[in-house]
């Protein structure tokens, strides 16, 4: 990712992966799904005297966003998400108390996210792609050889589908249209599990050569 550092924070009891993406030349980031421990991502910004920027939200199942109000309060940062994903975002106390735990609600998205719309963290660009299948508003952001995947695409395997609002036939397409037309040594940086690439799951991910 030229010009940009790329801090990798696997986090809370569903092993999320936060990223922190930081421009060293104007000491700016943004934070991509800040989950479950939301004072160590602050403490990583504040080691690395970075000023957020925006939290980027892949999608809003709970993992992804339960430390988007802390974060927030914390740096005023606004939060960007799909629209398809609001009733899911403001469903985030119910999520929680599923698994015995206690959530706010999240403050209101500052910006919803649009398929095809550029964003951008210093001179880095990034493009949102729609990516329903594992959540209804699931987002993307394609990058130069990289992208930051959430949920739909990991190291042999794929985003789980039986959740409400999901569709397996929908996940497969989303990948096929979205992610297999990218380059094959593309980055993929997952919302779980270690990073692959986009040439190592088209030759070797049993889910998708089952599906070709």
């Amino acid at each position: 990712m030229p010009e940009l550092d790329c801090v990798t924070i696997p986090n809370g009891q569903f092993v999320e992966n936060c990223y922190l993406l930081g421009d060293r030349e104007h000491g700016e980031a943004v934070i991509v799904d800040p989950g479950e421990e939301a004072e160590r991502f602050l403490a990583e910004l504040e080691q690395r005297r970075w000023r957020l920027q925006a939290i980027w939200l892949t999608h809003a199942h709970i993992d992804h966003i339960l430390g988007v109000g802390t974060v927030h309060d914390a740096t005023g940062a606004p939060v960007y998400l799909h629209p398809a994903d609001q009733p899911l975002y403001q469903n985030l106390p119910a999520q929680a108390a599923q698994f015995g735990l206690h959530a706010a609600m999240p403050p209101p998205p500052d910006r919803w996210l649009q398929h095809g719309e550029t964003v951008s963290i210093g001179e880095s660009a990034f493009t949102v792609r729609h990516t329903p299948g594992h959540a209804p508003g699931h987002v993307i952001f394609v990058g130069d050889g990289v992208v930051l995947g959430g949920d739909v695409l990991f190291q042999g395997s794929i985003g789980r589908s039986d959740l409400p609002g999901a569709d397996g036939a929908v996940l497969l397409a989303s990948i096929r249209r979205e992610m297999l037309s990218l380059p094959d040594d593309t980055v993929v940086l997952p919302g779980h599990g270690p990073q692959t690439t986009i040439g190592q799951e088209r030759r070797t991910n049993p889910f998708l050569i089952y599906d070709q």
